[in-house]
């Protein structure tokens, strides 16, 4: 199996260059399957039952009688704790940012972030007191959601691919948001306010490491090492019973106030209580300070005023089944995995879109073109047919299509797929035409596809732009636009977003080095004297930053 390297590039944030060396090596040893601070982690009952509680679906916000979990760890603090994380885990390989499924996941949850704010549960600052309310995509099969300080959520693809409704997989963005909302976080990690953030995140990473360790003789006492003062706070990175509870609660109305049907929190939990008794070995104690997952059912049925009667199972939309088959798939890409997907029947892929996009994505990843192609006509004619058409669903389906052909070296077939959607300015969208641009400005094209990439290419290079300064953070964004300046041979413009996709990433000495080796391989050239020296601002912005960064590491 894999092994998990999402926590160990976390080895930045050690307190000394010895305990840096060392955590290199014990956290590279994590097994596949995040250790995280707070996790939804209902996929395992719990020992103990929850009591059911009865009140208003919307909920309303308590008097605000002080923020105790200040003292502790200052919302400025904790969003700071939380960017520096985040810098660690874009540059992991099981980090992944697939842009369809990623701008299906901010739809759900930016109508719940609407709702939370109308609620009146979203009481966070502006400025360096700001969270992200970033949610993000995580390779991998478990089924589970978390949340990390400052406002950035994880979704793993196993979850998407379990959810069989957009209000159930609502219900886990809504709890692991009201996670945030609460500061339970901050509430946890009551034992490091003496410590600097660098050191928080390593006692974190150490804890972590410590409790997922396939090693405990070995790697959970490194990990203790590394972490100073990891075996201190484990407790604290526990959310309480009390605090899933109170997650459940808020996260009931939360998902009531963002249009999505209420019963989907009970339906993921039905559903996960019935996935735990076949998985569930006794093992992973930590997970057990959840409530067990019969209690929760009960206690949002009676919220809902509906008892143990059933529910209706609402109409699914086409997108969701497109998403949820694109996540079964892209969650586990060996070879034998892939292979499955193609098993299907003819008759029952020609019935079903889940399975027809299924087999057209692993055909794709396989390089199985024929049966590729079956499987796309498929599922474009489920998604066309009368009383299923779904336009978003159709772009699916024209993205997927696109990809197929860009992977088989055809461009211009690419571009016919995908130019019906180009009209939309997207994330997908945008991204997928910058690989056609440069697949069509690539040797040897023809004067036809050069053309075409030079018009495309100037066009999009702009809309990317554009893109950016709403959302300057998008290393994927200013990566795609690096590879279209420099198919359109704007070298220096090229650089500097390369460095800023290095700088979004989390690799600021790499965007430093990127801009320094540019500035020495053009010394002798002529240039654009603007272009330099906005280059030149930028790199020493970003080494002022390094400087600080460094100071910060070896505390007070």
């Amino acid at each position: 199996m894999k092994s998990l390297r999402l926590l160990g590039n976390f080895s930045f944030f050690s307190i000394s260059m010895r305990s840096l060396q060392l955590s290199r090596v014990v956290l590279q040893r994590i097994p596949r399957g995040l250790a995280l601070l707070m996790s939804l982690q209902v996929a395992l009952p719990m020992p103990v039952t929850a009591q059911a509680q009865s009140g208003p679906l919307i909920a309303q916000p308590l008097p605000v009688l002080g923020d105790p979990a200040s003292q502790f760890l200052s919302q400025a603090a904790e969003a700071q704790l939380g960017r520096h994380i985040m810098r660690s885990l874009r540059r992991d390989p099981d980090y992944l940012d697939d842009p369809l499924l990623l701008e299906y996941v901010q739809s759900i949850w930016q109508r719940l972030l609407a709702a939370s704010r109308a609620q009146g549960l979203m009481e966070v600052g502006s400025g360096p007191h700001q969270y992200a309310w970033e949610p993000f995509l995580v390779r991998d099969r478990s089924v589970n959601a978390f949340a990390l300080p400052g406002g950035f959520v994880g979704v793993h693809l196993g979850l998407m691919a379990l959810t069989q409704t957009p209000d159930e997989l609502a219900s886990v963005l809504s709890h692991e948001l009201s996670h945030v909302t609460q500061r339970h976080i901050a509430r946890s990690i009551d034992s490091a306010q003496q410590q600097s953030m660098l050191g928080v995140a390593a006692m974190i990473v150490g804890a972590m490491v410590a409790a997922r360790s396939s090693d405990p003789a070995g790697g959970a006492a490194q990990a203790l090492i590394v972490g100073g003062q990891a075996g201190s706070v484990q407790a604290g990175l526990n959310f309480s019973r009390d605090m899933e509870r109170e997650a459940d609660r808020l996260g009931l109305g939360v998902l009531a106030g963002a249009g999505f049907a209420p019963q989907g929190m009970a339906q993921m939990f039905e559903r996960l209580d019935k996935a735990s008794r076949l998985n569930d070995a006794g093992g992973f104690a930590y997970l057990r300070t959840h409530p067990l997952n019969a209690a929760r059912i009960g206690e949002v049925r009676s919220r809902l005023g509906t008892g143990s009667a059933q529910w209706s199972q609402p109409a699914v939309p086409a997108e969701h089944v497109v998403a949820q088959a694109r996540a079964r798939v892209l969650m586990d890409t060996r070879t034998p995995a892939l292979q499955r997907w193609l098993a299907f029947s003819s008759a029952e892929t020609a019935q079903s879109l889940g399975p027809a996009y299924s087999a057209a994505l692993a055909a794709t990843l396989l390089q199985e073109w024929s049966i590729a192609d079956v499987a796309l006509r498929k599922a474009q004619a489920i998604v066309e047919r009368e009383g299923q058409r779904d336009p978003k669903a159709q772009r699916w389906v024209a993205v997927l299509r696109a990809q197929s052909m860009l992977a088989r070296g055809d461009a211009m077939a690419a571009w016919e797929a995908m130019k019906a959607h180009t009209h939309e300015v997207s994330r997908p969208a945008l991204i997928l035409a910058s690989q056609v641009v440069v697949a069509l400005l690539a040797p040897p094209s023809g004067l036809a596809a050069q053309q075409m990439g030079q018009e495309l290419g100037g066009r999009l290079a702009q809309e990317m732009q554009s893109w950016l300064a709403g959302a300057a953070g998008d290393a994927g964004m200013w990566q795609a636009l690096s590879q279209v300046q420099g198919a359109l041979k704007q070298g220096l413009r090229s650089i500097r977003s390369e460095a800023e996709a290095h700088f979004a990433a989390g690799d600021w000495l790499g965007a430093a080095d990127r801009l320094r080796s540019a500035q020495r391989g053009l010394a002798t050239q002529p240039a654009d004297f603007i272009e330099l020296s906005v280059m030149d601002a930028r790199l020493r912005s970003i080494e002022k930053l390094l400087k600080d960064q460094a100071l910060e590491t070896r505390g007070p």
